[in-house]
Order: C-alpha cells, then structure tokens, then sequence
C-alpha cells in the first residue's frame, strides 16, 4: 500500500506548544532511555554528557522528536517511585532544551507529577503507554496543558503484560480500545492525538505480526500512527537473534509500516530509520 495513499485523510500536522510538527512526510523519533535497565541500551545513557552527546547524535541524524524516558517498560520491569524518575529525565530535558532549544521533546511516562514536571520543563509531548490508566490524574494534566498526546494500547501493565496476552480478535478490540479513549480525549478539547498500536505490550508474536500487516486498517481514525518495533522481542525472536543483532530486521519491518502508513517510526537508529523513508517515499513517487 502506498505511504500516500489518498483513501485515508490522515491528519498531518501536531502543534507542539506553537511548534508545527509536519507529518505530511514520515519522521523519526529517536529513544533517549536515561535508565539503568531497558532492554536494548539500559544503562547507556544515564549521565547528563552520555544523554546529551546522543540527542545531538540523533538530531544530526534527523530525528524530528527525541522520546525521553527515565522508567523502562520492558516486560517485568522494577517498578521505580516517581522521584527517582524525576531525577533522571528532568536534568537532561533541561540540558537539550538549553542546547538544543528548537528540539520536539516527548516525555515517554505514565506518572502525572513526572510529565507534569517535563512539560514545565519544556517538554513538547506526552508518550503515555498506559492510556492514562495507570495514574488517573494523567489525563487532567495532559487535558489542562493541551499537549499532543501519544495514546499506546497496552493489555495488563509492563509487569503482567506477556504472561498470557489473549484477545476476542486483537483488530478489533484495539478498535474499540481506541474509539472509547478517542472519546473521552477529544470530549475534553484535546485533538492532537497520535496512535501507536503497542507493539510487544501485551501482544504474542503472532498478535505483533498481525497488526503490523493490518497497521492501514487503523488509518481510519485519521490521526498519524507511531510505529514503535525498534529492536523488539518480535523481530529478534523471529530471527533466532539478539536486540544488538535486531537491526536489519526492524529496518525491514519499519518498510512494512511506512507502506501501511506509519507517519512516525520510534527508534534507537535514526540514520537507517531515515533512509527507509527515503527509499519508500521515492518508490512511490513511481506508483
């Protein structure tokens, strides 16, 4: 399916406290985990010049929006207490937004004091992978700032999440999944709503793999879609593979979900993400 397929009116541009984030074209953006523990690069990053020498890496790269994060979410994640998340994610939104200052920064969080904080600090978005479901006061805030919201469909939570992940028919209920969340966001003023699918949150392989090949059907809300795949258990698993050894596969995948209409691919490679698109789009200037 072409990248501008024109059956679908998605919407193409996020106001990001007066920044206009086009997506009329497919971006990047690229992770930032100041965390001791995700999957594929914990514990990289965890000093102020370790995560301000990588956003500018990936900024040079072509990121359009860095995603901070100081919690991960992998499956069975340590949970961590509000504070010390604070500790970790506010320094370095503070140090890129003095040194980079016209950056796009999400704060990729679930906890209201932590985005609450972020956005006070200049952070742009909210990459909330709980649907405001794990702290209720979330969705004051998010609706109080007006702030572009990421809403990620996720069964169970990052500690529960791959025990036994079962659905009616996974199309379908995330449908209804996002048509009630939809609703209640948009009935409090918030329209600038991007949709990311929840790859390998709460999702078998096979469950991954479906909603990657079925990514389109959901253009039909017609709000850009996020693709977040970037070194996952369903590329590495499928490969008999590592997440150190899971590039080549997730670049294949990110072709697969710029054809069925991801508008923003979340990564930890900007450069290959950034030459998928360039090689998709060109292709389709031919189809």
């Amino acid at each position: 399916m072409s990248i501008k397929d024109t059956a679908f009116i998605q919407k193409s541009t996020i106001n990001c406290n007066g920044k206009i984030l086009d997506l009329s074209s497919p971006i990047v953006m690229g992770i930032l985990n100041v965390t001791p523990d995700s999957f594929y690069d914990g514990g990289k990053y965890s000093s102020v010049d370790q995560a301000l020498q990588k956003a500018e890496s990936m900024l040079r790269d072509g990121a359009s929006i860095l995603d901070i994060g100081g919690c991960s979410s992998r499956p069975g994640a340590k949970e961590i207490n509000e504070q010390e998340e604070i500790g970790r994610v506010i320094p370095i939104i503070r140090k890129i937004r003095q040194v980079f200052p016209e950056t796009i920064i999400s704060i990729d969080s679930f906890n209201t004091n932590v985005v609450q904080s972020a956005i006070e600090e200049g952070a742009n978005i909210v990459n909330d992978i709980s649907a405001f479901e794990m702290d209720k006061q979330l969705l004051k805030v998010i609706v109080n700032y007006k702030i572009p919201y990421v809403l990620m469909h996720m069964q169970g939570t990052p500690q529960s999440m791959q025990e036994n992940p079962c659905y009616d028919d996974i199309i379908t209920d995330i449908t209804n999944f996002f048509n009630e969340k939809i609703n209640i966001l948009k009935s409090n003023g918030l329209n600038d709503i991007i949709l990311d699918l929840g790859f390998g949150f709460g999702k078998t392989l096979e469950d991954n793999f479906k909603l990657l090949s079925n990514l389109s059907y959901f253009k039909n809300f017609n709000l850009p879609i996020l693709a977040g795949i970037s070194r996952k258990s369903m590329i590495y698993k499928l490969l008999d593979t590592d997440p150190e050894n899971a590039l080549n596969g997730t670049t294949a995948a990110h072709v697969i979900a710029l054809q069925q209409g991801a508008k923003i691919l979340r990564v930890h490679d900007v450069k290959p993400a950034i030459d998928a698109i360039k090689i998709v789009e060109y292709c389709d200037t031919f189809g």
